[in-house]
């Protein structure tokens, strides 16, 4: 191997301050060289306490862009350690190249980061999640404007996917919707079978079941299931778009996003969900009419008959007009979340699991909402 066409000389200049004279061509063929050289000196110094060590370029002929880097990599080093460095002496051509790479530039220190109390991340979460809501609703009324504009131009709206999206969302959607809900309905007669054997009081399990399904667990259930399925779909689907600059595409040509894209999912889901829910409704009453035939000795007829007396056609309805708001408010936060996509396809991801989350929440919310005005209403 040649030798370098540098060279480092380490002096004292007296007290705690030193000087590494470099002198030669420093080019980037040399840059190993350079670093070894260098790291040498510092190694070399680090036992000696210092408060300055300064780099001497008057003898510097030459000088490349990937050997001052370097070098400005190793004055920043030496910055983040406490010791004051310069580059001085250097001529114009070399100063030129020192400023280039911000030789003559002094970092600031490094802030060391405070850990953040718990109630200031507990602020921050609220103004965040505030935040979020204010963007939904905002879609909200975005999505409004644009119904009522295809109320009045129908021709502009987006038709031909409203079959296809009922498709994947509701028949696409009935086993695992049959499946669970035969289940909640298996399950809670079983688990109200126990209390009520003790009383004698076997034929209440259709009371029971017949309206914990119809009013709650039927359309609140199916709206969980809908939402791991098609909201996450929707979010995913609109964020793909998104991201792939389509949506831009769209806006270009002329179709708008909301009416192009959110509208028919919007309208296929608010009608198959309350669909969905009345099939829940069944297969939950059927799945404790098995328990009864099974654990409790009852008869199918009696078993029906006292269902029917429990059940009326209100606990049926406000089942049902409780799946049609589930649908809107699923349908409303996974597009408000694949729009707002950013960042590829780890941004998909996180709007994804946000657009899941978020609804979840809502729904639970809303249905609150729903016992509460029910109640005071005495219905």
């Amino acid at each position: 191997m040649k030798d370098p066409g540098f060279s480092l000389d380490a002096r004292d200049a007296g007290g705690a301050a030193g000087v590494v004279r470099v002198s030669g061509k420093l080019e980037f063929v040399d840059a190993a060289s350079l670093w070894d050289a260098a790291t040498q000196i510092l190694v070399s110094r680090s036992a000696v306490p210092a408060t300055r060590l300064d780099f001497d370029l008057s003898d510097v002929t030459i000088v490349d862009g990937g050997a001052m880097a370097l070098l400005v990599h190793l004055r920043n080093r030496l910055e983040e350690q406490g010791i004051h460095s310069e580059f001085v002496g250097a001529g114009p051509h070399v100063q030129e190249i020192v400023h280039l790479y911000e030789g003559d530039v002094h970092l600031p220190p490094r802030k060391k980061r405070k850990a953040q109390s718990a109630l200031a991340q507990i602020g921050e979460a609220t103004v965040a999640i505030l935040h979020e809501a204010q963007l939904v609703f905002a879609f909200f009324g975005q999505m409004l404007v644009s119904a009522v504009r295809i109320i009045r131009a129908p021709r502009t709206a987006n038709w031909k996917d409203v079959t296809p999206t009922m498709e994947r969302a509701g028949a696409d959607a009935v086993p695992i919707v049959v499946l669970i809900n035969f289940l909640i309905g298996f399950v809670m007669a079983f688990q109200g079978a126990v209390q009520l054997k003790q009383f004698g009081a076997d034929i209440f399990v259709a009371d029971l079941v017949g309206l914990s399904v119809t009013r709650e667990l039927g359309p609140l259930m199916t709206a969980i299931i809908v939402c791991g399925r098609s909201g996450a779909a929707f979010a995913a689907e609109l964020g793909s778009m998104k991201v792939a600059e389509e949506i831009d595409a769209l806006r270009t040509m002329g179709f708008g996003p909301m009416r192009f894209l959110v509208l028919p999912r919007a309208l296929a889901l608010v009608l198959v969900l309350p669909v969905l829910t009345l099939i829940a409704d069944f297969v939950g009453i059927l799945g404790g009419l098995v328990v009864g035939l099974v654990s409790l000795n009852l008869s199918i007829a009696g078993y029906v008959t006292e269902t029917m007396k429990a059940v009326h056609l209100w606990d049926v309805y406000s089942g049902v007009l409780k799946s049609a708001v589930f649908a809107l408010a699923i349908v409303l936060v996974a597009c408000q979340q694949g729009l707002a996509t950013t960042g590829g396809a780890e941004g998909v991801g996180r709007r994804t699991t946000s657009a899941v989350v978020t609804t979840l929440f809502s729904l639970i919310l809303l249905d609150a909402g729903f016992t509460l005005l029910f109640h005071a209403f005495h219905l």
